[in-house]
């Protein structure tokens, strides 16, 4: 009989046999399957598979952006429409013949012109109009000059002059001024400047060709900008509005969620689920920034619109934004105070804090998004001062409670310090707060705001016994 060996060893043989045939005088011819082939057929289906699963992620996220903002679609088909109208210079003969190869530079001003907001469009625009016509107005004067000065010397006055002004105008970048509002349109401004410049020393007919150039660049702005206003637009005045209401949202979702932890131990409160997606809203105001800044330039560029007409508050926008970063700044301190694991203050102690905890936490929200219920119903905050007098009344009672701290925490200072920190820093959340407050009615003081129901029901009333 085989052994359990020879039985393995023929199993083993046997996984790469096909098929056996026996010949006469019993011998036998194996036949074996071709395993590199078999090996890298499977790894064509793991490709395969990989790169189909890798697209269905790429078509998904695609999806979710265009189901988050629709506008991101409406805007890839303005920038379509707006090539499509430009290009007809190149399709119809008669307007072809009209504008000559110039027809292009209304094509690449669309590309680099055609922003998402309106004022990003019209803040591009006009600073390549603009740069352009002064950038070649100076270089012709400049020509001029050379020719009058004779042979010898214009192509060291050429040359001087492109050294000096493409000196000047690259570090007037440097100024925040001006890299605020014109950086666009210096860079045009150099790129225009030379490209006369260079040109006129061989180039007959320049100051045609520059014309053509410049009415070129008109009509293509001038076709971005009735694409971008006319369908669906995006103010960056709303933009900025929208993102300043939500960056309040966030801000007291994150002042609420800094002390859920502490909640959930001490204070009974089911956050379990919170926890879970737990959001740090603070750390994208801290962040938001640039976008407010961004926004805010380009607002001062739209032409009259919405409730604000021509007189935007963007700057009071600002204020508000800064405001709400200094609070910001104070919850990511206070984050990190109560969810430090390095000290555990005594169960006495955070038993005594911590109803007062929930109380301060609560009513500071309460304000916020008090604040941010008035910018979405663009309507004055109706119960605002009632609610910075209730975060008041209790940032008192934390303060009252942090002078009454059993005897434990007086013997035990090094344990209990990080939640007295945390408890002062909640106080000052609720100061920071309050200066978000004092800069939010700057804006809905203005006439966009209206009053709540009952400030007008006391309006009208008001007017009537004055009539009488």
């Amino acid at each position: 009989m085989r052994t359990r060996v020879e039985m393995a060893s023929e199993k083993e043989a046997s996984r790469g046999l096909e098929w056996q045939v026996t010949v006469p005088g019993g011998s036998s011819v194996r036949l074996e399957t071709d395993s590199v082939h078999t090996e890298a057929g499977w790894r064509m289906h793991r490709l395969a598979s990989a790169l189909r699963s890798k697209v269905f992620d790429f078509a998904s996220k695609v999806r979710k952006i265009a189901a988050d903002d629709p506008r991101k679609v409406v805007h890839c088909m303005k920038v379509g429409l707006a090539l499509a109208l430009v290009s007809v210079f190149y399709y119809t003969r008669p307007l072809y013949d009209g504008v000559g190869g110039a027809a292009m530079w209304a094509v690449m001003t669309v590309v680099v012109v055609f922003e998402f907001t309106v004022g990003g469009s019209l803040y591009k625009g006009l600073n390549r109009a603009t740069a352009t016509l002064s950038a070649g107005s100076v270089a012709f004067g400049i020509h001029w000059l050379a020719i009058k000065s004779g042979r010898t010397a214009d192509h060291i006055i050429l040359g001087a002059s492109v050294f000096l002004l493409s000196s000047a105008a690259t570090f007037s970048k440097f100024i925040p001024t001006i890299k605020a509002r014109f950086d666009y349109g210096v860079t045009i401004f150099i790129l225009t400047f030379n490209l006369v410049a260079v040109s006129s020393y061989r180039v007959e007919k320049l100051l045609a060709l520059a014309q053509w150039r410049f009415c070129t660049i008109t009509i293509g702005f001038c076709i971005c900008l009735t694409v971008s206003v006319v369908i669906c637009p995006v103010w960056a005045g709303e933009e900025l509005h929208r993102l300043v209401m939500r960056n309040m949202e966030k801000l007291a979702d994150s002042l609420e969620e800094s002390v859920a932890e502490y909640l959930e131990e001490e204070g009974g409160v089911d956050c379990n689920q919170k926890l879970a997606h737990k959001s740090q809203g603070y750390k994208c105001v801290l962040n938001s920034k640039s976008s407010e800044d961004s926004l805010a330039n380009l607002a001062r560029w739209e032409p009259s619109h919405g409730c604000f007409s021509f007189q935007h508050p963007w700057r009071r926008y600002l204020e508000v934004g800064a405001a709400m970063r200094q609070c910001a700044y104070c919850i990511e301190s206070l984050d990190s105070c109560i969810n430090s694991e390095n000290q555990q203050p005594p169960d006495s102690v955070k038993k005594h804090l911590a109803k007062v905890y929930a109380k301060v936490t609560t009513e500071s929200s309460k304000v916020l998004k008090e604040l941010a219920s008035s910018f979405r119903s663009m309507r004055k905050p109706s119960s605002i001062d009632l609610l910075v007098e209730d975060m008041k009344n209790t940032a008192d009672e934390l303060q009252n409670a942090l002078g009454s701290l059993p005897q434990e925490a007086t013997s035990l200072i090094v344990e209990t310090l990080p939640l007295i920190t945390a408890a002062s820093l909640l106080i000052e959340v609720s100061v920071r707060v309050e200066g978000v407050v004092h800069a939010v009615k700057e804006i809905t003081a203005l006439p966009c705001f209206k009053p709540t129901d009952g400030e007008e029901l006391k309006a009208q009333n008001k007017a009537l016994s004055t009539v009488a």
